[in-house]
């Protein structure tokens, strides 16, 4: 059976992974519709990884249109248990320069809309979320990005917007006074979903531009961030290498349970259409349930 333990979510500009064996192409399709686009499952540096292009191949879906349940579903059903998530950021503070790298350890969320949960429909949970990123991957992903000689910031608040337009001044500089370090628009519900799914997640932000905000930057441009992120592909490469070699234990991190003490609805109470659809979700649980 096809399956991999670690996966990458490549964002805007990343769509592939070098260094790969033993490739195959999977076509998945989940209760929540499609994936953002067939999965590459190979091995890397002894590890199955798995990657997926969140904006599909080309880059045809908008932020708000990724289909964020089916992608971590997909994963979950691959038995992935770390997910590394690289995309494009843009900067809220002086010393993150473009062409830096952050390792984010807080979110704030300004989405709206975006589907964000699996349960629901019969089944509630509410996970614990005060830490969003998993701070064993999060720390192997700071050591990885530094040993390539780039400039890696380890932790600071990322801030999610709904996009696809940038910021106003205004909303940028309001970001600023929260305190908060980069802003993207594809962590969320991403990293939320990852959590229900009892997945480690970790954030590898490649910093593109300052925003809106800086007094001598220039308006953010697709140009500017495409043309800074195509600089930082192959270091970026080189640390989902250094990922998949240090990549620390799913099973030892309390990430694998944060369904335990999640889930309020009794499983004996919840439709056994929805335990199907939530089978790679629920995993252990319902099988402990069922003894």
């Amino acid at each position: 059976m096809t399956h991999a333990t670690l996966a990458v979510i490549g964002g805007s500009g990343f769509y592939a992974i070098d260094g790969v064996e033993a490739i195959e192409h999977v076509d998945l399709d989940t209760p929540f519709g499609a994936p953002s686009d067939r999965i590459v499952i190979g091995t890397l540096d002894g590890v199955r990884t798995a990657f997926l292009p969140r904006h599909g191949a080309g880059h045809r879906i908008l932020p708000s249109e990724v289909p964020a349940r089916a992608n971590i579903w997909a994963l979950a059903s691959l038995g992935v248990r770390c997910v590394l998530s690289v995309s494009a950021v843009g900067s809220l503070k002086e010393e993150i320069a473009p062409l830096h790298m952050v390792v984010p350890d807080q979110l704030i969320d300004r989405t709206s809309g975006r589907p964000s949960t699996f349960f629901g429909r019969g089944i509630a949970a509410h996970i614990a979320f005060d830490a969003p990123f998993c701070g064993a991957l999060s720390d192997v992903l700071h050591e990885a990005a530094a040993a390539t000689g780039v400039t890696a910031h380890r932790g600071g608040t990322m801030v999610v917007i709904e996009g696809p337009a940038f910021s106003t001044r205004a909303e940028s500089e309001l970001y600023r006074s929260w305190g908060a370090s980069i802003i993207g628009m594809t962590a969320l519900p991403e990293a939320r979903l990852a959590r229900e799914a009892g997945m480690c997640y970790a954030t590898l932000a490649c910093v593109t531009d300052y925003d809106t905000w800086h007094q001598t930057h220039d308006a953010v441009t697709v140009e500017m961030i495409v043309g800074n992120l195509r600089a930082n592909v192959e270091r970026a490469k080189a640390v989902v290498a250094g990922v998949a070699r240090g990549l620390p234990d799913p099973a030892a991190c309390a990430c694998r349970d944060a369904l335990r003490d999640a889930i309020i609805t009794p499983l004996h109470l919840v439709p056994e259409e929805r335990k199907r659809e939530l089978g790679p979700i629920l995993g252990r649980y319902s099988e402990a349930a069922a003894r």
